[in-house]
């Protein structure tokens, strides 16, 4: 089996592409790609058995819902929106909520946030992708901190070129509890850049969703979920993927 991680920013120039192939008891990193266009990730995704995403794929209801009715003068009256309980709606999709509610994280708000740049160029590529299934389709949404905090690795404060000492130590981290995977001549990337980092757990991630073993909406979610974008949660252990 082969999974692509795409850890996706805004620019190309900080966005990464790890490509894993796995067998029996055993993963190689094949691929380690910074920066990387749409036309690289096509490339890179091409063959590719699961595609995970390290990006929201579509908005809050609530939110599309008052976009459209402001744009079309028919939002009414007594919306109460000085009070924040009455923006969490619009602001966070049903599978932010669900991943805040197993405390596994606070997902940046794809709506209020300058994530929404992201959004807009993964969207784009799930199209590139002819992914129009956003809950199990070939490519799936991930959360790298939600993935981390699940198999009980460091999961927060490895960002940016300040943290190099804490990216290296999470690698570190992971390298022990997963001595199966090969990175290929690929550590130098993986402890100097958190991108390149999180591409390969969104990989990890993939190889999860494509082997059942995440969690995904229970059917009243799912309608919404289809529009939304679901995040796909680890529901196995770090060696049960291989």
């Amino acid at each position: 089996m082969r999974t692509v991680g795409i850890d996706l920013a805004a620019s190309p120039a900080r966005t990464a592409v790890a490509v894993v192939d796995w067998s029996t008891g055993a993963a190689r990193l094949t691929d380690l790609v910074m920066p990387a266009d749409d036309a690289r990730i096509l490339d890179l995704t091409a063959g590719a058995d699961r595609i995970g995403i390290d990006a929201p794929f579509g908005w809050p209801d609530d939110f599309v819902d008052l976009v459209v009715a402001q744009h079309r003068g028919q939002l009414r009256p007594g919306r109460h929106l000085d009070d924040i309980e009455q923006r969490r709606p619009l602001a966070y999709r049903r599978t932010d909520r669900h991943v805040m509610s197993a405390k596994l994280g606070n997902p940046l708000s794809v709506s209020a946030d300058q994530i929404a740049h992201v959004a807009f160029r993964c969207v784009g590529l799930l199209a590139d992708l002819g992914v129009s299934d956003r809950v199990d389709g070939r490519a799936v949404e991930a959360y790298p901190a939600a993935a981390l905090r699940h198999w009980d690795l460091t999961h927060r404060g490895y960002k940016g070129p300040a943290r190099r000492s804490v990216l290296a130590a999470s690698y570190r981290d992971l390298a022990e509890r997963a001595p199966w995977f090969d990175v290929a001549g690929h550590r130098e990337l993986l402890v100097t850049d958190d991108n390149a980092f999180d591409a390969v757990v969104t990989a990890f991630i993939a190889r999860a969703a494509a082997l059942g073993r995440t969690t995904l909406p229970d059917d009243g979610d799912r309608p919404i979920a289809l529009r939304e974008g679901w995040i796909h949660v680890p529901a196995c252990a770090l060696s049960e993927l291989v």
